[in-house]
């Protein structure tokens, strides 16, 4: 016969697990609402609007989305679900896992889960909104904004390419637990690329999302020094003295060495 004690015992592991289902769910569900709220084709969002998403993701932890921490282990093999899923052998041959939670006209949210020294290469965002919150780990991000008005280069080589000068906005380590960031079509680092320090996983929301045929296609550049391409005479930029904070950007095809695979989500459900 069981004991009044483990039937108290079993209730209350069986309240806890609701507590932790619902608490969890409710937080990806109510970002989500608010992201459907807030990214609308009517009206580009207000720096309020994009100010409280942000404070929301801001509590958002590795757990919400169904993610173990994946920095608190050895990295040789255990990937961000638990699973053990590669050998000590192929440790540095681990791609950067691409999960998606939601895809939809006016949003997407989505998750990259990198093994150390992983790097999504230098990349755009034509047009768009994008928070990113690092879940658990360190990465590297490295961003810039375009130089308005745009100042060109021609640079020689096999075939004669174009540069375009870029401000250096971002180029720090963020350790979760950290604040979201933020870019903007024209501002906070819209050209940027990440480089994970640890295994580490960043959720992102992307608005609008990519569509190639509206113009929003992904564009990957390179990125030299300013002294590539300038000198003391000829600075039409104002450039000067701070040269360390501008780079010349051109424009390349997608790397071939960018490993990326798709992963299943397996946090709380969302209701559309």
């Amino acid at each position: 016969m069981e004991s009044i004690c483990m039937r108290l015992f079993r209730r209350f592991c069986t309240m806890t697990q609701k507590h932790r289902n619902t608490s969890s769910s409710s937080a990806i569900q109510t970002l989500y609402d608010l992201c459907a709220q807030t990214f609308t084709p009517s009206s580009p969002p207000s720096t309020h609007a994009i100010h409280k998403l942000s404070s929301l993701l801001d509590f958002i932890g590795p757990a919400d989305v169904g993610l173990t921490d994946a920095s608190k282990t050895d990295d040789r093999g255990h990937g961000p679900f638990g699973v053990f899923s590669f050998n000590r052998v192929d440790r540095w041959a681990q791609p950067i896992t691409y999960v998606d939670i939601h895809e939809g006209e006016n949003f997407t949210m989505c998750i990259f889960c990198f093994p150390t020294s992983s790097v999504i290469p230098l990349h755009d965002h034509p047009g768009m909104t994008v928070l990113s919150k690092v879940l658990y780990g360190s990465l590297h991000v490295k961003a810039y904004d375009w130089v308005e008005p745009a100042c060109t280069r021609k640079i020689q080589g096999a075939d004669l390419s174009t540069v375009g000068l870029a401000k250096l906005a971002v180029d720090k380590v963020l350790t979760a637990p950290c604040s979201t960031s933020v870019l903007y079509p024209r501002t906070g680092g819209n050209v940027h690329c990440f480089t994970a320090i640890t295994p580490c996983a960043v959720l992102d929301i992307l608005a609008p999302p990519y569509d190639e045929f509206s113009g929003r296609r992904c564009s990957y550049y390179r990125d030299y020094p300013y002294s590539s391409f300038s000198n003391e005479d000829d600075d039409p930029s104002g450039v000067g003295k701070a040269e360390d904070q501008y780079a010349w950007l051109e424009l390349i095809d997608a790397p071939d060495d960018l490993y990326m695979t798709s992963g299943t989500y397996t946090g709380p459900a969302i209701k559309n």
